[in-house]
Formats: structure tokens, sequence, C-alpha cells
């Protein structure tokens, strides 16, 4: 099933559209918190057509990808109390219970460790929003939560553009072709943390 190349697909129009900036921005503020595109994907094809605009549009991304991060904050904060009911009804909700203590005593102890956990989340896979609910479930400070996705969501937007700004035509049709199994492979990667964390242990 293709599910990815279709949505990339419509990046690519977004990022050929006149307002495609508050596009960006708009995408980048969503995907931190519930959207399954990220925003890098309007950025390559972006960046391709305007070069010269490489560092205003990964800034862009950026500013709004925090004001999203603190919606999955507050979602992650307020959500997981809201739905503590249905969880007690599935038998998850005892060692969800320890795993958010142990988390939150951790992050309280050691906001500062758990800044640099998210700046080195910008190397891997992981979704902006798996980050930013997390943090709020564990009630994670607020300074070293913004300032771990800044750094971490920073240097790969600003990466990103400077390689496209480089390598041109070449490395986003690279983006094109494998964008399918990139996609897939972090779904993976998302289910297996999931069941680790929650079942193993």
């Amino acid at each position: 099933m293709r599910l990815f190349k279709p949505l990339y697909e419509l990046a690519l129009r977004w990022a050929a559209h006149p307002r495609a900036q508050a596009y960006l921005a708009g995408l980048s503020f969503v995907e931190a918190f519930i959207f399954p595109v990220a925003p890098e994907l309007m950025l390559a094809p972006m960046t391709l057509a305007k070069p010269a605009r490489w560092a205003r549009f990964a800034s862009i991304s950026l500013g709004f990808s925090l004001l999203g991060s603190l919606v999955g904050y507050g979602l992650g904060h307020y959500a997981f109390d809201a739905l503590r009911p249905l969880l007690a009804g599935s038998g998850m909700l005892a060692h969800l219970d320890q795993l958010v203590a142990e988390f939150r005593a951790d992050a309280v102890a050691h906001p500062w460790k758990a800044f640099w956990l998210l700046v080195a989340a910008g190397f891997v896979p992981i979704p902006m929003k798996v980050a930013s609910w997390a943090c709020g479930i564990v009630g994670m400070p607020l300074l070293p939560f913004l300032g771990g996705i800044a750094v971490g969501r920073g240097k790969r937007v600003y990466l990103l553009c400077g390689l496209i700004r480089l390598g041109g035509e070449r490395a986003e049709k690279a983006i094109h072709r494998w964008i399918e199994p990139i996609g897939w492979a972090i779904v993976v990667l998302v289910i297996l943390l999931v069941v680790y964390f929650g079942y193993l242990r």
C-alpha cells in the first residue's frame, strides 16, 4: 500500500504554491503534534526552487515546530489523564503508570539529561509528536524541553536545507525515490518502540 509517496507529492504541490511559506508554517505546526508528514518534505523542493532562501525556510519550519510541540506537550499532559478510564479497562494502566512515574522522576531529577535525549532524537527517525506527547505526559520542565526540541529539530532542518542548497536536484530526487520505504521504516520503528516500552521493558 502506497501511503507516504502520495503525501509527499501533496507536499510538493504545496511547495510550488504562491503561499508555500504559509503552508510550510502550518505543516510544521501540525506535524509537531499529530500530522504524519514531516515538514522536511516541503523544505526540500522549496529550497531547490529558491536556494538563496534556504535559511529563511528552515527558520520558519523550526519556529512553527516549536509552537506545535507546545500543543503536543499540552495534549500529552491532559489527554493521558482523560484516557485513564479507557486504559484501566484494557489492563494496561498499571504498567503505563509505572513507566510514566519512572520517566517523570528521571525528567524532574535530571532535566538536562532529557534535553540531551531530545537532541539525540533528532538523529533518528522518531517523530516529533512522539517526543512532545511523551514529555507532556511525564511533565518534563519546559526550558530543557523547548531547548532540546530546538536543537534536535533545528539541526535537521538546517542540515537538510543546506544539503539541498549544495546538492541541488539530485538530492531532491533521492528523497522522492526513497520516501515510501523510509516512511514505512519509521512506522515499524515507532511500533517496535511502543511494544518495547509498553510490554517488554
